[in-house]
């Protein structure tokens, strides 16, 4: 709650006339940040915007790597409205050829293909899959090309942004169901970096067809690539709050508390990384 608060009032100081269209749930779901929540001053720009006030609850309390807080910005009507439902996610990093890989392929001929593209073998290819119960198959059929696996227990934004620093992270590509909002707020990232990803969102029963069909969603089946996600120029900052691959946790220290944030731009492809020190008074 603390850090939907923050997010909230720091959104409220901006001049912007935002709606929040990946946020904490619906409007009876959530009383800050819910899916149609105007935020902002009313002035400047019309923006879409996608956030996660806290990504990774679980990795926060057991102070775990990669717990980020995330937000997204675009211009109005260019951010997927995901319902709060499960998406297939497949991500690969920057300079690889167009759907080199694609999720009608099997997690064998992702590997094997991803390889060719590479000129590697697939024993040197690393796979990054959400530590799952309904991951079991795609793990043990992974395994069986060769390919090695990292295992995260929860964040799959931060899972997906590792695509695009494999020389960093060492993680080729990424696998898996996780949450839609998640899923667009990774393409957010993903456009920025100049990664690949494709989304196929996934309805387990008629409630979730329902919420689809409230957010305007159509085609039940249609595999969303990243540039369908998000159309049009985004803004992407990650915030950490436990120590990771890709920023650093809050450091509190008897006078001051440090956090690092990585802001990425799609239009000039800019990544900055900024330390924040903010003394305790």
């Amino acid at each position: 709650q603390a850090a939907v608060n923050a997010m909230r009032n720091q959104l409220n100081l901006l001049d912007i006339k935002g709606t929040v269209v990946i946020g904490e749930g619906e409007r009876d779901e959530a009383p800050m940040l819910y899916i149609g929540e105007e935020v902002g001053t009313g002035e400047g720009p019309e923006v879409d915007i996608a956030l996660d006030p806290l990504e990774g609850t679980t990795l926060t309390a057991k102070d775990m790597p990669n717990a980020l807080t995330v937000i997204a910005m675009a211009p109005r009507g260019t951010l997927l409205h995901a319902p709060d439902v499960y998406m297939d996610k497949l991500a690969i990093g920057p300079g690889l050829p167009k759907n080199v890989v694609s999720l009608e392929m099997s997690p064998t001929e992702r590997v094997v293909e991803l390889a060719k593209a590479k000129r590697c073998k697939p024993t040197d290819i690393t796979v990054c899959i959400l530590e799952r119960p309904r991951h079991e198959e795609m793990i043990k059929e992974v395994r069986g090309t060769g390919a090695a696996i990292r295992l995260i227990t929860d964040g799959d934004v931060a899972g997906v942004i590792h695509c695009a620093e494999s020389e960093i992270t060492g993680i080729d590509m990424y696998m898996g169901s996780g949450g839609a909002p998640e899923g667009v707020l990774a393409a957010s990232a993903l456009k920025c970096m100049g990664g690949q990803m494709w989304g196929r969102l996934i309805f387990r029963n008629d409630d979730e067809r329902g919420r689809a069909a409230k957010a305007g969603i159509k085609d039940l089946n249609r595999i969303y690539a990243r540039d369908e996600m998000v159309t049009r120029h985004v803004i992407f900052a990650a915030t950490g709050v436990t120590n990771g691959s890709i920023v650093r946790g809050v450091k509190r220290e008897p006078t001051y508390i440090e956090t690092e944030t990585i802001l990425m731009r799609s239009k000039t492809g800019s990544v900055r990384r900024m330390i924040y020190r903010n003394p305790i008074r």
